[in-house]
């Protein structure tokens, strides 16, 4: 199964050039048979760049999962800590494989009443 996933466009370069490998979440997907993320590259790009093949998903206590995952992190402890501002526990989704499509696609190409989604949501 697959989700549509918004990813800020300075994090989806780090994460097809291999310097993130880990993409951070304070929520995360209910259905356990998630294995692949399409990302979408927000604003400016506004763009469907490629997926993301999941190999697992961390979930931690704040602390723990950035001693966990800082080495692949792609962002700053500062960073970090203001995404994570009052939550105690958040999700690190750990990436296998990622595969950026040789031509971007446009999201109204596909569907004409295309939104963006706030986080995420699932397709097929």
């Amino acid at each position: 199964m697959k989700v549509l996933l918004s990813i800020k466009p300075e994090f989806v370069e780090k994460i097809f050039n291999g310097e993130k490998q880990f993409e951070y979440r304070r929520c995360i997907f209910k259905k356990k048979e998630v294995d692949t993320i399409v990302v979408y590259s927000t604003m400016p790009e506004g763009k469907i760049v490629g997926e993301l093949l999941i190999e697992d998903i961390i979930n931690e206590e704040i602390e723990e999962l950035w001693k966990e995952t800082k080495m692949f992190s792609g962002i700053s402890y500062d960073f970090f800590k203001e995404y994570f501002h009052n939550k105690e526990t958040g999700y690190a989704i750990k990436i296998k494989e990622a595969k950026k499509y040789d031509e971007p696609i446009l999201p109204k190409e596909l569907m004409s009443n295309f939104r963006a989604p706030q986080s995420f949501c699932y397709i097929d």
